[in-house]
């Protein structure tokens, strides 16, 4: 595994990571990449599994937060409508948005057959980051094959950085890419998890932030990003009993780490946060037309949003720290934050 934000002593917030400090510490949650890095394609697939069983036959609660609309994600409209997600989550780049969606479809169908399920309508998630700067996009090389490959590779342990559907992004001016981290938070005498994973493209150079210290103003040997656009797609996952509209506002609070990294949530750049909770799921098929289930109380979140903004600033700091520098289809290369700011620290660590 690549080095992380920690590993160079800088502690972000005051909440307790999960073991892994990453989005897989709530259970049933695993993670999968498919990467294509050839000399004109610097892109790939990274695809989020909600659950370890179906998740069309025992749907999760979900909610989405658009923040900043530039974008073309699929399925977020029957979240909002409906308060559930009955698919794995797929991120690539922008001109992929499509056969990843039918990718997804066809992977659901297979589920379903063989668990004697009929399918005629399902609502496949796909979140996009345009990385067009290093990857020639209108190659749109994934397809069915990396989407597969993604489900199969999914576990807990996941690479981050330049993979999957980071591989060609940039952030802040720098190489971006999937980054992930987590908080666990105590509530009643029992330990919840809160879980991000970003696909990092977004930021301007000189606005970088890090552990409140302007790093961006100290890269003055790089080619800055001159405006805040690109793109960020932020995934929350939780096993606290919340409903689809707590969780909603457990994303409103997303955008919150951005900021703490020194984004201003720029014209160009799609902020966009998908959550779901791993508790309070609902067998469509054979609950009765009512229904209980376990509510957190409503004041008990603001405990939740604090780690909730650590969680995604740290995954987004993460994304930098873990990507190595690449040099795209057309000769321009984007620099690891490793390169030119983590591995000139010295031995002692910061806290933030």
């Amino acid at each position: 595994m690549k080095k992380r934000l920690r590993d160079y002593g800088i502690i972000i917030g005051k909440g307790t990571p999960g073991p892994r400090n990453k989005i897989t510490d709530v259970e049933g949650v695993t993670v999968g990449h498919s990467t294509v890095d050839t000399e004109r394609s610097k892109t790939g697939v990274t695809v989020i599994m909600p659950c370890r069983d179906n998740p069309f036959a025992r749907k999760l609660t979900a909610a989405v937060c658009v923040q900043n609309g530039y974008g073309k994600s699929q399925g977020l409209v029957q979240i909002e409508e409906l308060g559930s997600l009955e698919t794995p989550i797929a991120l690539t780049n922008t001109l992929n948005v499509g056969l990843v969606h039918d990718s997804i479809v066809e992977y659901m169908l297979k589920v379903g057959e063989k668990e004697h399920i009929s399918i005629t309508s399902v609502n496949p998630v796909v979140g996009e980051c345009n990385d067009s700067v290093l990857n020639d996009i209108s190659l749109r090389a994934v397809g069915k094959g990396e989407v597969m490959a993604a489900v199969r590779s999914a576990s807990q342990d996941f690479e981050e950085g330049d993979v999957g559907a980071g591989k060609g992004t940039v952030c802040f001016g720098l190489k971006g890419g999937i980054g992930s981290a987590s908080r666990v938070v105590s509530l009643g005498g029992r330990d919840y998890t809160v879980g991000a994973l970003v696909q990092s493209n977004f930021g301007s150079t000189e606005n970088l932030v890090i552990g409140h210290r302007p790093v961006g103003m100290e890269l003055t040997d790089i080619e800055p990003a001159a405006v805040d656009r690109g793109s960020i797609m932020m995934i929350l996952a939780t096993d606290l009993p919340v409903t689809d509209r707590q969780l909603k506002r457990m994303c409103r609070r997303a955008p919150v780490g951005l900021v703490r990294c020194g984004s201003f949530l720029g014209h160009g750049s799609g902020d966009i946060v998908i959550g779901f909770t791993t508790a309070n799921r609902v067998e469509t098929e054979k609950e009765p037309p009512v229904y209980s289930m376990e509510v957190l109380k409503e004041e008990l979140l603001d405990q939740v949003f604090p780690m909730v903004a650590e969680s995604v600033e740290e995954a987004v700091l993460n994304s930098l720290a873990a990507a190595s520098t690449v040099t795209g289809y057309d000769g321009t290369t984007k620099y690891s934050l490793t390169d030119v700011y983590l591995s000139r620290l010295p031995e002692q660590g910061t806290k933030a």
